[in-house]
């Protein structure tokens, strides 16, 4: 018997990459699923492949969908937030509407999803709510326009969550990744550290759903990396800037 055996979770962002790994890995926990994302036909393909899977698409970006998805999606043990946009950018090519959706996606989107999940987990006092954020909300990164700041407002929030819930039933877990070799890090031409396959990461994430601790942050070493620049002065970062 696992600890996620016969329990309903509500997997935001599940149609590609870290999210249909982790789908895969909770099924194989004989845990139920409710799938969502965008692109019904991806949903319904890997709802096929598992034993216990619903698909119930969503566009976190909008509300009425949204509400829609969490009727669908019914009685919930726990919620993981999945979903993500991600366009390189640099402040001298900004887009606005790369920069938008960015934030849509990573942040807001998780307030709409959240909005109609939280409440209910409250009342019953009961709940497991799991936020994927990433390494690079830690410190403003080159080129991270609209991603970095989505989830750095992310990890504040789940860090805002924590504290509110404290001693409610809800438990609250942040898990930050670095980067997973998926179809969103395919657009960078940089070298990037620790490059992980999705099923590496998945079993990452669910080794947290495993314990109570809030936050999560791998691989190791680059996380270490990244933490410990986010505790550098300003004037050594910035320097000759």
């Amino acid at each position: 018997m696992t600890p996620f055996a016969g329990k309903t979770y509500w997997l935001v962002g599940a149609s590609q990459g870290l999210g249909r790994e982790i789908a895969r890995r909770l099924d194989r926990e004989d845990a139920r699923l409710i799938l969502s994302a965008r692109s019904e036909d991806s949903l319904q393909d890997l709802a096929q492949e598992l034993r216990h899977a619903k698909a119930v698409p969503v566009d976190v970006s909008d509300m009425n969908s949204v509400a829609e998805a969490a009727r669908a999606a019914g009685a919930l043990d726990g919620v993981i937030y999945n979903a993500g946009a991600y366009e390189p950018m640099r402040t001298q090519d900004w887009d606005s509407a790369a920069a938008l959706q960015m934030s849509d996606v990573n942040f807001v989107g998780a307030l709409r999803i959240l909005g109609e999940v939280v409440p209910g987990f409250v009342k019953q006092r009961r709940g497991e709510i799991t936020l994927v954020g990433s390494l690079a909300g830690y410190r403003g990164l080159p080129a991270s326009i609209g991603y970095g700041a989505s989830k750095a407002a992310l990890i504040s929030l789940a860090e805002t969550m924590r504290h509110d819930l404290k001693g409610s039933g809800v438990n609250v877990r942040l898990v930050n990744p670095g980067f997973i070799k998926t179809r969103l890090t395919d657009k960078n031409s940089f070298l990037m550290p620790q490059l992980m396959e999705p099923g590496d990461a998945a079993r990452h994430v669910i080794g947290a759903m495993r314990s109570r601790r809030f936050r999560t942050d791998f691989p190791r070493p680059f996380s270490y990396a990244i933490k410990a620049l986010h505790l550098l002065p300003d004037w050594i970062v910035y320097r000759g800037k």
